[in-house]
């Protein structure tokens, strides 16, 4: 085997090539949960985030009576506080660090911005120790508008901690009428608060909560009265909006999960049908979290995603008009059966966090084996071995099919790697012939 697949590929590579571009995928450092995930078997992620859990619970067992009959903050409370204060207010004695340099920075003036409670469904025994916290961010000069951040804040019940996103918005609405060059405070800025969790959980969701602060200044009114009921609805249903979609799709699909997560990796386009607008939105953001968009160059994404359409000539097609949804024109492969069994084990414990956790680590090591197999494309151009284990690694994978479609897009203008490509997938198809 090893002889004819070097005789292949030197019939074809003639002259000693240039290294070709290798995939740069620069992701955030490791969190240790991901860095056990890398350690141990798909299956083992349902214990990825067991620390939320623990962070969602008081561990003081003593305390008041008043204490111990508070109810912890359900995952879907939000506080929004409407502010008023002077942008100098903010930036005044910030050391490099972020934090005050100055006494007066420690503690907000009245003078300076006030933070006034427009609308929460928050105890309100436990709304003054949030409101105290981002008064304090505010004062630091911590806090940018439309950037949202990600802490853990401790609430009225000592030892209880949750996690608490937070975003400065304007309403962009009201600032032609209420703001003028000389004034020095902006009536229409907010800031919005979501509870639940922990800070690490949260922060998973961090960049698709500020997406959703953006709807929430598209749905502001421009009066000042009250708060509509839509917008009442719009923040208590944030949880649902954001954090639960990848649990239902989950839940929805349970084993048929890896033809979804296939379709996700490989780029090929999903039609869903016969469902409602909840479902097929769950399942658009599932596939758009779940793909490799904006961790590979975006003109490979793209060249990708136009190669699998005119090779199948169709789309995955979800018929959702039997329980459970019916798939055609699917794919999967070993790689994605593995992750399901991970999502599968994860439902057991009901934490809607750990689904992102797990959908994040099915993500890295995707991309661990396109970096791995492009390094061994570039050795198998001037070595006969490194060949022979760029095959090995595409049998044993479990995801040749997919990765070598990627990487055979991307060589296709590098004379030298596209003709490793062209070997390795000859005997890709021989021998998945024999297989079968």
């Amino acid at each position: 085997m090893l002889a004819r697949l070097v005789s292949n590929c030197w019939a074809r590579v003639i002259r000693p090539p240039p290294p070709p571009k290798v995939l740069d995928c620069r992701l955030e450092p490791l969190r240790p949960t991901q860095e056990r995930f890398l350690e141990e078997s798909p299956g083992a992620s349902k214990e990825s985030l067991d620390g939320d859990e623990k962070e969602l619970e008081s561990s003081e067992e003593g305390g008041s009576a008043e204490e111990r009959r508070l109810e912890p903050p359900s995952s879907s409370h939000y506080c929004l506080y409407s502010y008023r204060g002077s942008r100098l207010a903010q930036q005044r004695g910030d050391s490099d660090d972020g934090s005050p340099s100055g006494t007066n920075a420690e503690t907000p003036s009245g003078d300076d911005f006030s933070l006034s409670l427009a609308d929460t469904n928050l105890p309100s025994e436990v709304e003054p120790e949030l409101r105290s916290f981002i008064a304090k961010r505010l004062s630091k000069g911590a806090v940018f508008e439309g950037l949202g951040n990600v802490a853990s804040v401790e609430l009225k019940i000592p030892g209880y901690r949750v996690g608490c996103y937070y975003c400065l918005f304007q309403n962009e609405k009201l600032l032609p009428e209420t703001v003028t060059i000389d004034s020095e405070h902006n009536p229409s800025e907010y800031v919005v608060c979501f509870l639940g969790g922990s800070e690490k959980g949260l922060e998973l969701f961090r960049l698709e909560l500020d997406k959703y602060i953006q709807g929430l200044k598209n749905n502001m009114n421009c009066e000042e009265r009250g708060l509509e009921s839509h917008i009442k609805s719009y923040l208590s249903s944030w949880f649902e909006d954001v954090v639960c979609p990848i649990q239902r799709v989950v839940l929805l699909f349970q084993e048929k999960l890896t033809f979804l997560l296939h379709a996700a990796l490989s780029y090929t386009p999903v039609e869903v049908k016969e469902s409602d607008e909840k479902t097929k939105r769950d399942i658009n953001r599932f596939l758009s979290v779940a793909s490799l968009q904006g961790l590979i160059h975006e003109g490979t994404m793209t060249s990708l995603c136009m190669a699998m359409t005119e090779e199948q000539h169709k789309s995955v097609v979800i018929d959702c008009s039997s329980s459970p949804p019916q798939f055609c024109n699917a794919g999967s492969n070993r790689f994605c059966e593995d992750w399901t069994q991970a999502f599968l084990n994860g439902a057991e414990g009901g934490n809607p966090f750990l689904f992102r956790q797990v959908l994040e680590n099915f993500k890295l090591k995707a991309i661990q084996d396109t970096n791995n197999l492009k390094r061994f494309i570039r050795q198998a151009e001037m070595n006969h071995y490194a060949l022979f284990k760029c095959y090995m690694f595409l049998k044993n994978c479990g995801s040749g099919d997919i990765l070598l479609k990627i990487v055979k897009v991307e060589h296709e203008e590098m004379p030298e790697a596209k003709n490793v490509v062209a070997v390795l997938e000859e005997f890709m198809k021989e021998a998945l012939d024999q297989s079968i």
